[in-house]
């Protein structure tokens, strides 16, 4: 908890805060790359050109805050804080790098609010971004200590076993240790961070959802490539690997972590996907075939059309073991008549052909305004917001749109 003076300047000034904490974060990441270059292969240069990076961090530190001063109680801090602790934790930062980013934080803070950063608004701050780290850098250790992963060492080589075509701009690939060495198994649900050298020398991570269930001898993620538009140029990193990567090849790659992970218990299950969302809700439809597959499930996608579909092999066959599995469809652009099970258009609960058990536990993965349309709907069929879990690709903006 916050000192009660400090409390008090943080609830004070947190209006001007939020209001200028994407100019903030944008002047502390420049700071911060010409003072550290070596943490530019740490941070996703993309999210960066974008924005996005700095709006999730703004929003981050301002909902802490919030929490901190209580006047907002409605999502529980540690919600907030494992959703970024396995985000750093698949990178492999490090507690020294917080006190990097600390000081360029605070420096971006009086250098944007100029004289209203007094001696104690600045010490008020300083003691939010404190307990903001502090918390994560133990939750991080425990991860750490979990995984047996060594932040200082996170990634090892795997060899591309097999390359497959999924959809327009989808691909899978099947990996295996490439030193012979164990595979950690992995939730339903979890991604990995893989890293990629660059033409230049920028060293480039990205995190892909492990779009199959552990096996033990090897993992799949599915990557789809991210086509520029409106200006914004490819994504780097999905297009090196789609162009470079092939069978037999290595790619480097970091342990298991993600904390959207599916529940093993009895609860009847609503899994919702858009577009590439499919890869988590693929792997947990692979889970649940070989372990439960009387489970009672509903299982909803959109896509844009048949072609962008990705891993429609893999779910089918998923599905053919499950005898309580409702599959519904929507295209927007369909290619045929539809059916029961294949609908024109987007998601519509009221349309939905099938009923949501209230006691059902929902987990959803695609863009974001997609999700909170799903969350909308589930919500409205009687499914308590505590039973909604969501998996974000990249930033994580949610919180300050909910």
């Amino acid at each position: 908890m916050l000192s009660p003076r400090n409390a008090e300047i943080v609830q004070a000034t947190l209006p001007a805060v939020a209001a200028h904490g994407a100019e903030i974060t944008g002047r502390f990441y420049p700071s911060m790359f010409a003072a550290h270059p070596e943490l530019r292969n740490l941070f996703n240069q993309g999210n960066q050109a974008n924005g996005e990076q700095r709006q999730a961090l703004a929003g981050s530190v301002v909902a802490f805050a919030r929490q901190l001063c209580g006047l907002d109680t409605a999502v529980a801090p540690q919600r907030l804080l494992s959703r970024i602790a396995h985000k750093h934790a698949s990178l492999g930062v490090r507690p020294e790098q917080y006190t990097i980013v600390g000081r360029h934080l605070m420096d971006a803070v009086a250098d944007v609010l100029g004289d209203a950063v007094t001696p104690e608004v600045h010490a008020a701050w300083s003691e939010v971004y404190w307990l903001f780290a502090t918390l994560l850098v133990a939750e991080e250790a425990r991860l750490y200590q979990e995984t047996g992963c060594d932040p200082a060492a996170e990634y090892r080589p795997w060899r591309v076993t097999e390359r497959r075509d999924e959809a327009e701009d989808v691909v899978s690939f099947v990996l295996r240790p490439a030193d012979g060495g164990e595979v950690v198994c992995h939730r339903p649900g979890q991604y990995v961070s893989v890293a990629v050298d660059l033409p230049g020398g920028l060293r480039q991570p990205r995190q892909y959802t492990l779009s199959r269930a552990a096996d033990g001898v090897s993992m799949q993620i599915t990557v789809r490539r991210v086509r520029g538009g409106a200006g914004a140029p490819d994504g780097a990193v999905s297009t090196h690997l789609h162009r470079n990567l092939r069978t037999g090849d290595e790619l480097l790659v970091g342990a298991p972590f993600g904390d959207v992970v599916l529940d093993d218990g009895p609860d009847p299950l609503v899994l919702v996907s858009g577009g590439i969302g499919i890869t988590p809700i693929a792997a947990m439809l692979d889970h649940l075939a070989a372990t439960h597959p009387e489970r009672r499930v509903i299982a909803l996608h959109a896509d844009r059309s048949p072609a962008a579909h990705a891993l429609r092999v893999q779910t089918a066959q998923s599905a053919r073991w499950m005898t309580e599995l409702d599959a519904v469809t929507w295209y927007e652009q369909p290619d045929g008549p539809g059916s029961d099970q294949v609908l024109a258009g987007r998601i519509d609960f009221d349309a939905l052909p099938v009923r949501v058990p209230a006691k059902a536990r929902a987990y959803l993965c695609g863009p974001i305004p997609f999700m909170r349309d799903v969350r909308h709907g589930l919500l409205k069929a009687g499914v308590s917001d505590e039973r909604i879990h969501y998996e974000v690709f990249g930033p994580d903006l949610w919180q300050q749109n909910d």
